[in-house]
């Protein structure tokens, strides 16, 4: 008997060895029965029935995912390439493994399904232009998909938005006319105010040369009205002493001159006769009036 009873036994413990299980840390089992779902198991040592049970490890950890590239037609018919990233994590393993065959697949198409709608609607500068506003739609599109999937998304990022080669080298030469443009607004600009600043500086130097002028005029001019002032009342108050003075001063200086000129006071010309030369003329002229 001993000897039927140690293979029996062997088998027994060969049979409860093979239904342990371990569950990693970060992930959950499913426990199936035939087939069917029985319940959930958290991390740790699980032992199972085994050929009649069986178990499926699910990861909670956080997990990254990199969306391909893939062509939109925006509202003004241009096509643009982008390309995603996200992570995202299991939160409900039972929906996750048990409610879709490829829930990450699906996950992918909702997403890109909700990315189309949002381009779709904005024109082709206005999406080049505004990837945070798109990230933050598509956020706000996708939402808690818990329900669904059993998935939450933590995060989810548009990488790039590329035009097409032939909208990329008509928005390059559009954008070199610009340059270019503004290059020579900018440079007729200078000029302009090189000019303008030019002629203000000529300008300002003429009228502060003009100014100048005038001021030494009116300073000259109120000099010599200072002068005239000043003139006239000393004259006014001047003797009569004073003016003869001044005449004989005047008959000395034409006296000393090369000139035969006799200047007398008017007061003076009855006198006339009494100057030796004018007596010899007076008397030459009487003697040939006789003859």
């Amino acid at each position: 008997m001993s000897f039927l009873l140690m293979p029996i036994i062997v088998l027994i413990l060969v049979f409860l060895a093979a239904g342990f299980r371990i569950i990693p840390q970060n992930y959950e089992g499913l426990i199936e029965t035939l087939g069917k779902y029985t319940k959930t198991v958290k991390a740790g040592l699980v032992w199972i029935i085994p050929l009649i049970q069986n178990s499926r490890k699910v990861s909670l950890a956080l997990q990254p995912l990199e969306i391909s590239k893939y062509s939109i037609i925006t509202k003004d018919n241009a096509e643009i390439t982008t390309s995603l990233t996200l992570n995202y994590l299991v939160t409900d393993s039972y929906r996750y493994f048990y409610n879709n065959t490829d829930s990450v697949e699906s996950m992918v198409q909702l997403i890109r399904g909700h990315l189309r709608d949002i381009i779709g609607r904005m024109e082709l500068n206005d999406a080049l232009g505004s990837t945070s506003q798109i990230n933050a739609q598509l956020a706000d599109a996708i939402g808690d998909l818990t329900d669904i999937y059993g998935i939450k998304v933590v995060r989810v990022n548009v990488d790039e938005l590329l035009p097409s080669p032939e909208i990329q080298r008509a928005m390059d030469k559009q954008l070199t006319a610009d340059r270019e443009k503004t290059a020579a607004i900018a440079k007729a600009e200078g000029e302009a105010r090189n000019i303008e600043l030019t002629t203000k500086a000529k300008n300002d130097a003429l009228v502060a040369t003009a100014k100048a002028k005038a001021e030494a005029i009116k300073t000259e001019a109120d000099a010599e009205a200072y002068r005239i002032e000043r003139l006239q009342k000393s004259l006014s108050t001047a003797g009569e002493g004073y003016f003869k003075n001044e005449s004989l001063d005047s008959f000395n200086n034409l006296a000393k001159g090369p000139n035969n000129l006799i200047i007398m006071d008017k007061s003076e010309m009855t006198e006339l006769g009494k100057v030796p030369a004018a007596k010899k003329i007076w008397d030459k002229v009487a003697q040939d009036s006789d003859e």
